[in-house]
């Protein structure tokens, strides 16, 4: 693996102040540290998508949770397994989101399709982009398409360099499996 992630030792000093808040707390983050200018640009987007976002919670996580199943990255899945159940998706819930909408509630089914749409053709067709804004209004459409392309990027780097899942994340899964 050419770009592990960084022990505490090998933290950059340029952002030394970064790592004990998110950006040392996840093995992607410490691998995305390898750039330490790209780290701190990334901190007010990531920001906004995790924890300002106007789709909520649980929202969030179906989108987050079916664009990490859509472009295959298993550390995405698994961080997000973890982080769906603490906002309140049951493991029935987060199995739906593996098939197709149809499977699915009909809000996640909107969020879902949405996912798709922008993966597959980097666009929300008008009559979906309707029902997600009915749904979540309109900085919710936006929020969407920024976290579908916020975890496209992280999708890639944890894809590219082969980063391992969290330990404690790895814990919690091999404890509780998603049935």
């Amino acid at each position: 693996m050419p770009f592990p992630p960084l022990s505490d030792a090998e933290w950059p000093a340029a952002i030394a102040e970064m790592r004990d808040g998110f950006a040392g707390r996840l093995n992607v983050y410490r691998v995305m540290a390898h750039h330490p200018a790209l780290l701190r640009a990334w901190s007010a987007f990531r920001n906004h998508v995790v924890l300002q976002t106007t789709l909520g919670p649980a929202r969030s996580e179906v989108v987050i949770l079916r664009t990490g199943l859509r472009l295959e990255a298993e550390y995405e899945w698994a961080h997000h397994v973890v982080r769906g159940r603490a906002a309140g998706l049951s493991d029935a819930r987060i199995r739906t989101l593996r098939g197709a909408p149809e499977a699915m509630t009909p809000e996640d089914a909107v969020l879902a399709r949405a996912v798709d749409a922008l993966l597959d053709a980097a666009l929300v067709p008008e009559a979906l982009q309707a029902e997600v804004t009915a749904l979540v209004g309109v900085n919710g459409l936006f929020d969407v398409i920024a976290t579908v392309g916020l975890y496209r990027i992280l999708a890639s780097i944890v894809k590219s360099f082969d980063t391992p899942i969290d330990a404690d994340i790895l814990a919690e899964l091999a404890a509780n499996p998603l049935n």
